[in-house]
């Protein structure tokens, strides 16, 4: 990559880490401030529920305008609106304009992660297109990994002292932004992404689109990782009694893992192999850790397992990334916006299926992600649509 390639990316995975961070500081003080203004459990999950569906919402809609009016404006919105939804959860001292600071903040998500994912396809060529986008997913692993111990320290000087830096940093991020991103999308490429039909035939035509099988899969690996990480602590607890602490360590560790393989390791991979073929393997190698995580027997075997379903996982999300970019030509806003909604899905289905099926028994929810990846599995080996993939 060239310098200039190098500081732009530089800068996306910046906001990358900041928009993904915004939600993991305050995940640490949820509890506390809840309890303060008189809520607790449902208010918990919905927290959760309604930033995920105002993203799911408004990711396709983000992903045409990013193809129509540009990247560079829907970046700026995205940050400047998570900024305003920080400050209205700071400020907040009722349920619902905590809720109301929620939909804001997944709308600004919804906005800036596909203008993220099409301004890297802009400015890299299709071998550099894996390195890209596993640079980005390294970002927001971090953010989901740093962003609760920020959060945490923050805390601290004051509950919502952490609302209030997330806030400040967000309005910061999207000043420099602001002044020092360019715009990644030609004239003429604005040109031949002019819509002839309604967002909404887009998305109902988008089963059609050559992307939908890695849309599907990536729904189907969010679905299954959301379903994975919500029993994670209560499985390890209950199972092999394990501490805090130990529930801690485990979800940092499995976190660093993910960015060092992003960092470090996808590029190569995919150089070596190529896309189809890193993804067949990891899905493999996830759907082994599934049925190995169904038979450990201690908590230190249990860690093993987890450390790598989330090295797979880290590398099949940037994969598939890449395999939508490199499918959807000239409409990679809103390919990019489409697979955030995709990923939204799951997010939210996810968490609500492995909750019920752990209140019937504890491993059901390992048991209905096995085979959901094996079926998963013999259907990507099935797939014959990635030819481009295969010739680049």
């Amino acid at each position: 990559m060239t310098s200039d390639q190098r500081k732009k990316l530089a800068l996306l995975m910046l906001n990358m880490f900041i928009a993904v961070g915004s939600f993991g500081i305050i995940i640490p003080i949820i509890p506390a401030y809840l309890k303060e203004i008189g809520q607790g459990g449902t208010a918990a999950g919905l927290i959760i529920a309604i930033f995920a569906f105002a993203q799911f919402l408004v990711s396709p809609i983000g992903g045409k305008w990013a193809d129509k009016y540009g990247r560079r404006p829907l970046i700026n919105a995205g940050l400047l609106i998570l900024a305003i939804s920080m400050f209205i959860f700071y400020f907040a001292d009722s349920i619902v304009l905590l809720y109301i600071s929620r939909a804001i903040g997944g709308i600004g998500c919804a906005l800036l992660i596909p203008a993220i994912y099409a301004y890297v396809a802009d400015i890299t060529t299709m071998d550099q297109r894996a390195k890209g986008n596993s640079f980005i997913s390294a970002a927001m692993s971090l953010g989901i990994v740093i962003g609760p111990g920020i959060g945490g320290f923050l805390a601290e000087y004051g509950l919502k002292a952490p609302l209030l830096v997330s806030a400040i940093v967000g309005l910061l991020a999207f000043v420099v932004s602001y002044f020092t991103l360019p715009e990644s999308l030609t004239e003429k490429m604005a040109m031949s992404n002019e819509p002839n039909q309604s967002m909404i035939k887009d998305v109902i035509l988008s089963v059609k689109k050559p992307f939908f099988i890695p849309l599907v899969i990536t729904l189907i690996m969010s679905f299954g990782l959301m379903a994975y990480e919500t029993v994670l602590g209560l499985y390890v607890n209950d199972q092999f009694g394990a501490t805090p602490q130990q529930i801690a360590f485990m979800v940092t560790a499995t976190g660093l893992v993910g960015v060092i393989m992003q960092l470090f390791v996808v590029d190569r991979v995919v150089k070596l192999i190529g896309e189809l073929n890193v993804l067949k393997l990891f899905l493999i190698v996830t759907a082994v850790g599934f049925s190995l995580s169904i038979i450990a027997k201690t908590y230190e075997m249990f860690f093993i397992i987890s450390l790598m379903i989330f090295l797979a996982t880290s590398i099949l999300r940037p994969v598939l990334t890449t395999l939508i970019s490199k499918l959807a030509g000239n409409e990679q806003g809103f390919a990019m916006g489409m697979n955030n909604a995709y990923m939204s899905i799951g997010n939210i289905l996810g968490p609500l299926l492995a909750g019920a099926l752990y209140d019937i028994r504890i491993l059901f929810p390992f048991i209905a992600g096995l085979i959901i990846l094996i079926l998963t599995t013999i259907f990507t080996f099935m797939w014959k649509g990635a030819k481009l993939t295969q010739n680049s």
